[in-house]
């Protein structure tokens, strides 16, 4: 044979084998992951190819499908009351994805969970009947919640203690998933987009704030269980006006006439004395009061709900001063709603925490649990006797002090307000916080609450977390405690 030819023939071969050796290498090893590419139009076909399954909230289902009118994408997503629960759903997108449970259980919900199909749909490769998302979320909860928060700027979360259970999540102002959810969306998308308020944004899980004096619980928590003071009612060493230490700086009290110098830890909470906070955090130290704010949940950014919450922050390398203001919840101190609810119900919870959690189970479309979710996996954050002090603390808070618009008549309400700075200089609307629990001794139920208001369109002089976020919380815990 001619060299030529021969050299060419061998060539021409190699060439054959390197196409069947690709077409197996992506047949075999590269299948599963072009199938899953969200560039891959076939994997969005088969997602709208049904309707949908739903998300469900004590029952019924807050989320439906509807037929489409041409395309090659047979369903698209509807929303009951698609404002109230949006934080809670997020949402389902032909055009622009999902979030929230609608992103994290797609599978579930569009029928191509492995789990979902039997033997038969196995071989054929037929999709199977969708699933189902079973939340823990109390629709009166719920609405008490969006109903108080109204046409302000903020978010509220309420947590079952003893179990964990989100029984309420709100974020306002919210939008309406349904807008969204077709192919030829893109005004109401962009709409949204350029919205000042980010209505898209889960204020509830995804935006930490400075907490303000709501933080001053896990500041009295670090001190009783350090052994800095012995219970709330012993007089603490604490000047006012306090100092901050190394400066010249003069921390002032919001209540100037408040007996605030060396008071209790009970009336410090009551009245809010910044002094009694700011030198405690100075007298225990930077690293035991993280240690603490660690316990409640603080500095983890795998807080999953199972949507993942931002992580809520105590700071490091710190000097005097700046631990100074960590102990009011300012300087570079952050947390969401979300954590600041996880505080309250550690204490409620006789010091311990749940495992916060919003869906209860995920089911095929028989109800057959594909996964359940266990309630009351907790930790030990502080002793039961600490968590029965600052409960007490608390209840003198509402009862006595600056959080009386929690009262519920018939029910144990302990909370601690905050109105935490906000901007350059406090340049901007403060943001007030209220975190709260309640009881009611006569059917055994609980809840805590955690609200935020970060713009009420109220005056400066008129934002408080007992005139502006109270109120919501007592709203929502009267809804808990009534359910």
């Amino acid at each position: 044979m001619n060299r030529t030819i021969r050299r060419t023939s061998v060539f021409c071969l190699l060439l054959v084998l390197a196409l069947l050796g690709r077409a197996t290498w992506v047949q075999a090893y590269q299948a599963k992951a072009l199938a899953e590419n969200d560039h891959n139009r076939r994997k969005t076909i088969a997602q709208y190819a049904q309707p949908l399954g739903d998300i469900i909230v004590a029952g019924n289902p807050v989320t439906g499908s509807k037929r489409t009118e041409g395309g090659d994408l047979a369903y698209k997503r509807t929303y009951t009351q698609g404002e109230l629960y949006s934080a809670v759903t997020g949402y389902s997108s032909q055009a622009y994805g999902a979030t929230q449970l609608e992103g994290i259980y797609s599978h579930v919900l569009d029928g191509t969970d492995d789990r979902l199909k039997n033997p038969l749909d196995a071989l054929t490769r037929k999709q199977a009947a969708p699933g189902n998302v079973l939340t823990t979320i109390d629709p009166d909860v719920q609405k008490a919640a969006y109903e108080a928060l109204g046409g302000d700027k903020g978010a509220a979360v309420a947590i079952d203690p003893k179990t964990g259970r989100i029984l309420g999540m709100v974020s306002t102002p919210s939008y309406d998933p349904s807008r969204i959810s077709g192919t030829t969306d893109g005004e109401a998308w962009q709409k949204l987009l350029d919205d000042e308020d980010k209505p898209m944004v889960n204020r509830a899980l995804r935006q930490p704030l400075a907490p303000g004096s709501t933080f001053k619980l896990v500041v009295a928590a670090a001190a009783l269980e350090d052994g800095l003071y012995g219970s709330v009612d012993e007089r603490t060493e604490s000047p006012n006006p306090y100092t901050l230490p190394g400066t010249s700086t003069v921390l002032s009290n919001e209540n100037p006439s408040a007996p605030c110098e060396n008071a209790t830890l009970r009336t410090a909470l009551q009245y809010s004395c910044n002094n009694v906070f700011a030198k405690a955090a100075v007298d225990l130290g930077q690293d035991k009061v993280r240690a603490m704010a660690e316990k409640f949940g603080f500095n983890t950014d795998k807080l999953d709900v199972p949507v993942r919450a931002s992580k809520s922050v105590y700071p490091t390398g710190m000097d005097r001063p700046q631990t100074a203001l960590t102990g009011i919840g300012q300087f570079e101190v952050t947390a969401t709603p979300l954590q600041m609810a996880m505080v309250s119900a550690a204490l409620a919870n006789g010091g311990e925490l749940a495992a916060p959690h919003m869906v209860s189970a995920v089911t095929d479309s028989k109800d057959n649990p594909l996964q359940e979710f266990g309630d009351g996996d907790t930790e030990r954050v502080v002793s039961e006797s600490t968590a029965e002090q600052l409960r007490s603390a608390m209840v003198t808070v509402v009862e006595e002090g600056t959080g009386t618009n929690a009262r519920i008549a018939g029910a144990e309400v302990g909370g601690k307000t905050g109105t935490a700075q906000n901007g350059v200089g406090n340049s901007k609307s403060p943001y007030a916080w209220f975190t709260s629990y309640a009881k009611d001794a006569s059917t055994g139920k609980e809840v805590a609450v955690a609200v935020v208001v970060e713009d009420s369109g109220a005056a400066r002089s008129e934002v408080s977390g007992n005139g502006l976020a109270a109120p919501i919380a007592q709203k929502m815990m009267k809804a808990a405690l009534a359910g």
